[in-house]
């Protein structure tokens, strides 16, 4: 893209400038579509689950709805509760919302197709994902309210319980792969089930790994049956409870956001990302992006099917399962991953 501004007559600099920039639009506004439509997918699904109809008024079959509800919280007042810390209430949620757009940066939607191709991809969105909560705890403790508090105090521990996990589980995904770029890492899975299947969730040794990141990736987002950090039975609405109109929305933006990320992340470690299923020559005719997008699709089906389906746990449920079910377990496939690379390809030293 940088080529095509340099033809039009700009310094090298500016072409650059211009062409991040267009990069970063072309990512985020498909996004927030993307967002917009995908809560209105969740809540037919839901919908479904329960035999119901959802949304169906607003628009043809109700595909509006997201829109109208966006309009109506920009329209209604941001209320400042009198005690909160009014700068870092304010900050908290454009935190959550910037964050969860900064991890698109590196994601490839197609080879090639990605903002950035850094080659500490995978590190780069483990750290970045990981930021994501400071917007919850600063909003919780700016609203200088128990039950927020509370809530902010429940998304740090959780956090740091499924991180940990997740953390051995891309170990695991980087030893056979070899690297952290995530062009790499798909192109690893080219053919890897047997020489016909693309993905990595076709090895026994990394498919239960892949189990383990599907149910740390509904805890890291704080999904059901996950959601403890706005359990309305318990916390009222959790840190979001003194929010209000954009404040409130913007939470609800990077909060799918990130879900949508933790349906590529699925995708594009464990699927072939934009890969076809098959490594058979005809489906390569089909574009990468649409495979990769059907692939985000089916992760967040999943995502809202378990949601519909699935009861809340108990706190001490989460952290049990986290530090004495994930993290031994992960720790374990680290070590049968990579002594059966060192016997498999690298070969042990007599």
């Amino acid at each position: 893209m940088t080529q095509f501004f340099q033809s039009l007559g700009m310094t090298y600099e500016w072409a650059w400038f211009v062409a991040t920039i267009a990069g970063i639009l072309l990512i985020a506004l498909p996004l927030m579509l993307a967002v917009a439509m995908i809560i209105y997918v969740d809540r037919k699904i839901w919908a479904a689950m329960a035999l119901r109809r959802g949304p169906n008024v607003v628009g043809p079959f109700g595909l509006l709805q997201s829109f109208a509800d966006g309009l109506k919280v920009f329209l209604q007042e941001t209320i400042i509760p009198a005690a909160a810390n009014k700068g870092i209430f304010l900050i908290a949620p454009i935190i959550t919302f910037t964050v969860a757009l900064m991890a698109w940066a590196v994601i490839p939607f197609n080879a090639g197709a990605v903002l950035a191709d850094i080659n500490v991809g995978l590190l780069y969105i483990l750290a970045i994902s990981s930021l994501g909560v400071y917007g919850v705890v600063m909003s919780g403790w700016a609203s200088n309210s128990k039950y927020p508090f509370f809530s902010a105090m429940r998304a740090a521990a959780q956090m740091i319980s499924y991180e940990v996990s997740i953390g051995f589980i891309l170990i695991c995904v980087v030893l056979w792969a070899g690297t952290f770029n995530l062009n790499g890492i798909i192109e690893a899975q080219r053919g890897h089930g047997l020489g016909l299947v693309n993905g990595f969730a076709f090895n026994l040794l990394l498919f239960p790994m892949w189990v383990v990141f599907l149910i740390s990736s509904l805890a890291e987002t704080a999904r059901a049956p996950f959601d403890l950090t706005e359990a309305e039975s318990e916390l009222v609405a959790g840190y979001q409870t003194e929010y209000s109109s954009m404040s409130f929305a913007l939470f609800w933006l990077g909060e799918y956001a990130n879900v949508l990320l933790m349906c590529a992340l699925n995708a594009i470690l464990f699927f072939g990302g934009w890969l076809p299923p098959l490594d058979w020559e005809p489906l390569y005719l089909i574009p990468g992006w649409i495979w990769f997008f059907a692939k985000i699709f089916l992760f967040f089906f999943i995502f809202s099917w378990v949601k519909a389906t699935v009861p809340r746990f108990r706190y001490d449920q989460l952290m049990r399962l986290g530090w004495k079910v994930f993290l031994p377990l992960s720790l374990v496939f680290v070590v049968l991953v990579s002594g059966w690379l060192m016997f498999t390809r690298y070969g042990v030293p007599a």
